[in-house]
């Protein structure tokens, strides 16, 4: 194989935006060869964007079954995913997955155990791991830079949304429709990233979320999440979407430092000596470790999507690593999932997850959500 024939699941903002790139040549080996949508004005559309070079059909199981695609990009909503991957598996096919990988932990589980009995390519729309800016972050981290972590902080609202864009769709900010707000709407790659730059995931986690808070919405959309890790390390995770003007400011402190990214900008305040050791030959009260500032040069431009869909393409043609593997994404929808759990408990959540008791405390709110019906292609996506 020279060339990986893409079919995408789901044309609307996402998976139109996944077509633009494969139509427009930037991504080597790759063509888009068909789309697919249950929505009639959906395919029509489709039709005259792509012309005859882009075959239409009105749903995955069609589409797989034309011989026409060798992948596919799953853009549908999120309860979505992981049955429409589980189904391009058992057809042979390699599956990119966007974000969330799914709404809860256990169908997840069973989407990433069908890619490993598949033997076929399986990648997730991690667009953020291509950030130059957290690349080296994890780098830095990785390395020691900073000695071993000790306290991450990430307060990230400028996920700024008004009660107009609640209101653009009855599934929006719904469980039923949606499977939560902000944590599984706007913050996946934010969750996946807490993981993915330091190499850590908690032991347990204590969480606040508010739900509907200044928005008539029935799910969260303000959240103060507490985190314990195994070496002693501790986090807190704040985001919202109701905060004008919002912050996204970014502060991993270990034993030899700290790193800030704000603005997109990396600092680092890197010390002389491990904290430990200093303090272990200080004899002074009230003195305190020399210090370095190193402000980072920029860190350049991000491929972003298309940068995702390159290493896919060459994960699938010649063996490359991903940087996105799509059993990573139950990293950061367990993070999700023990959110939701811990407020929904109003106690700890240790991990790993207790993946039936949030399915069923997820359940119970789905039985009583706002949304009753499917919507227009146009508000679903």
């Amino acid at each position: 194989m020279n060339q990986v024939r893409y079919g995408i699941i789901g044309i609307g903002n996402m998976g139109s935006g996944h077509a633009a790139i494969l139509t427009s040549g930037k991504i080597k080996g790759a063509v888009l060869t068909a789309v697919c949508d249950a929505f009639e004005s959906k395919r029509e559309w489709a039709k005259e964007q792509y012309g005859a070079g882009v075959a239409v059909f009105e749903n995955a199981t069609a589409m797989i079954g034309s011989g026409l695609v060798d992948a596919v990009v799953i853009a549908t909503p999120h309860y979505d995913h992981p049955t429409e991957a589980i189904a391009a598996f058992a057809q042979g096919v390699h599956v990119l997955v966007e974000k969330p990988a799914g709404v809860y932990v256990k169908q997840v589980r069973e989407m990433n155990e069908a890619a490993a009995k598949s033997g076929k390519t399986f990648g997730i729309m991690y667009n953020q791991r291509m950030n130059p800016l957290y690349q080296k972050l994890r780098d830095l981290i990785s390395t020691g830079e900073i000695g071993d972590v000790r306290r991450i902080n990430w307060i990230i609202t400028n996920w700024y949304r008004p009660q107009a864009y609640y209101d653009s769709g009855t599934w929006r900010a719904t469980w039923a429709g949606e499977g939560g707000g902000v944590l599984i709407n706007q913050c996946p790659h934010n969750l996946d990233l807490w993981q993915w730059t330091t190499g850590m995931m908690p032991t347990r986690v204590r969480a606040f979320c508010q739900f509907g808070k200044h928005r008539d919405i029935e799910v969260e959309n303000d959240v103060t999440a507490y985190a314990e890790y195994a070496n002693g390390a501790t986090a807190v995770f704040i985001t919202s979407t109701s905060d004008a003007p919002g912050t996204n400011r970014l502060e991993v402190t270990g034993s030899r430092g700290k790193i800030v990214i704000e603005d997109d900008r990396m600092t680092m305040y890197r010390l002389r000596e491990d904290e430990a050791d200093f303090n272990a030959r200080n004899t002074v009260p009230f003195a305190s470790p020399e210090v370095w500032k190193i402000e980072l040069p920029k860190a350049g431009p991000s491929p972003e999507h298309a940068g995702i869909l390159q290493n896919f393409t060459d994960a699938v043609l010649n063996g490359a690593p991903l940087v996105a593997p799509g059993e990573e994404g139950i990293l950061g929808l367990t993070l999700s999932n023990a959110i939701h759990l811990s407020t929904w408990l109003d106690d700890w959540v240790d991990l790993p997850l207790d993946e039936a008791v949030h399915e069923a405390e997820l359940n119970k709110r789905i039985a009583s959500s706002k949304f009753k019906r499917p919507q227009p292609a146009e508000a679903r996506n």
